[in-house]
């Protein structure tokens, strides 16, 4: 369902939020960004960069993740995935 006051015809737009590029970053932005980074490529996903002007959210939301995705639970970590992939695509978002 459309939320009010959506064109229902345009397509869904991302939030507008201004962003500390990583290689801007210093001291506590630095450290979230390097405590967030993608151990393999060192990039920090988009989704994380949100939280640039407040990286202790950054962490936060980091730590929130790994407690749905690998903390103690009925569901196995597949079923999870599944939710969230479910979830996303219900609301047209590419995560």
């Amino acid at each position: 369902m459309p939320s009010a006051g959506r064109n229902q015809g345009s397509p869904r737009q991302p939030a507008w939020i201004e962003v500390i590029d990583p290689a801007a970053a210093n001291n506590e932005l630095a450290a979230a960004y390097a405590d967030c980074a993608d151990q393999t490529t060192n990039r920090v996903a988009h989704i994380m960069q949100v939280h640039s002007l407040h990286p202790q959210s950054m962490l936060d939301h980091r730590a929130l993740y790994e407690t749905l995705l690998f903390g103690r639970s009925p569901l196995k970590r597949y079923q999870r995935e599944m939710i969230g992939t479910v979830v996303s695509a219900a609301n047209g978002c590419h995560y």
